[in-house]
């Protein structure tokens, strides 16, 4: 279980937590971009990368006994942010499907390029998983 951390006077973030405490196992999942277990791309388009590379976070914490809501901290790198904005309503849809009312701390980033060409998302996070399980 974590807490959200909020200083006091600090208005209410907007779809992520300022801080978050948790007890328990941490685990770091690598990177991960939009492909399926076949290692190819799902898609040109940025939203379904997205929900792929988000799906595979996911997956990997349910992998290691956690869920969603053990999600901590989430960093989005992207090759082009007007790619996100431009898009927000549907990657807003897409992560409330995966990680429903759970906004853990985030950043995006923009990068030049990821180490797959056709990438245009890369997602990595901290989840720290319940103590029964360390």
């Amino acid at each position: 279980m974590s807490t959200t951390i909020l200083p006091e006077d600090w208005p209410r973030p907007k779809g992520y937590a300022n801080g978050m405490t948790a007890r328990g196992q941490l685990l770091a999942v690598a990177g991960m971009i939009g492909w399926g277990t076949d290692e190819v791309i799902v898609s040109d388009e940025f939203v379904p990368q997205f929900r792929q590379a988000l799906k595979n976070v996911v997956d990997v914490v349910h992998a290691a006994g956690g869920t969603h809501e053990t999600i901590i901290s989430l960093t989005i790198y992207v090759t082009d942010k007007q790619g996100y904005l431009g898009n927000i309503k549907d990657v807003g849809a897409v992560y409330r499907d995966l990680m429903p009312k759970h906004y853990p701390t985030m950043a995006l980033v923009q990068v030049s390029a990821l180490v797959e060409d056709r990438a245009q998302v890369e997602i990595q996070a901290l989840a720290v998983l319940p103590e029964e399980n360390s």
